[in-house]
């Protein structure tokens, strides 16, 4: 009998929180739904584990003593690129959420929070990252910007972009659909994977998106709004070039 593959081994997540009860609870639902699970209590220990053991994702507190978790995600971000964060905030105020998405958190829970929808939040941002790109994929060329979808890179003019996961799958789906007026909600679908969410998750990315690739950022001219709805891209149709 043909001997079977061995099972691939668990997904590790960092779960990053000074409250022991908290990281607890957290950590208990991911292993049980069958991730590895390292903790660490503030930001440094977080550094130092996931330079250790890369996770394939980090839940992170917010509000941690000495280092804060916007630090600590831009930290994570210069040293380990496009590996998504799940931001945990102590209350529901809109700033917070804001500040954790314009440092790269791919997303947000607010708490009191349920575990339950924690550990989806987390099934679906690693659904998004780990997402089968086929080898033949070609890259997207259009406006001076070259999207790589099987290395993940982009680029523009030559120079390469520091693109988040989330950044680049909007950059993508954009360059997909030009000149067609994309709502926000089609985007948290489409980008996010979310039926329903916070549209400020979309509107906050937009802007960090126009920081990379527009000349004038305050000025669009590649990602345009379109007042009402959402956003079109202007860069013309792009071409793949295999």
């Amino acid at each position: 009998m043909q001997q079977q593959p061995p099972p691939p081994p668990p997904r590790r997540v960092l779960v990053v929180d000074d409250d022991p009860t908290v990281a607890e609870v957290v950590a208990g639902y991911l292993d049980r739904a069958g991730f590895a699970v390292d903790r660490a209590a503030d930001g440094p220990a977080a550094l130092e584990r996931a330079a250790a053991a890369p996770p394939a994702l980090v839940v992170l507190d917010l509000m941690l003593p000495g280092m804060d978790g916007l630090e600590v995600c831009r930290r994570l971000r210069a040293g380990h690129g496009t590996l998504p964060v799940v931001m945990l905030t102590a209350r529901g105020d809109e700033d917070d959420r804001i500040l954790g998405l314009e440092v790269g958190a791919d997303d947000y829970v607010t708490k009191p929070f349920s575990p339950r929808e924690l550990v989806l939040r987390v099934e679906a941002v690693l659904r998004r990252a780990e997402a089968a790109v086929p080898a033949s994929a070609a890259p997207l060329r259009a406006a001076g910007l070259t999207l790589d979808p099987v290395g993940r890179r982009a680029s523009r003019d030559g120079t390469e972009l520091a693109l988040t996961l989330r950044e680049f799958d909007l950059l993508a789906f954009l360059l997909r659909h030009p000149g067609r007026a994309c709502s926000r909600e089609e985007l948290m679908r489409e980008v996010w994977g979310w039926e329903f969410g916070d549209l400020s998750t979309v509107t906050v990315h937009v802007r960090r998106l126009r920081a990379k690739v527009e000349d004038d950022p305050a000025q669009p001219q590649l990602i345009r709004t379109v007042w009402g709805v959402g956003y079109r891209f202007e860069g013309g149709e792009a071409r793949s070039h295999s």
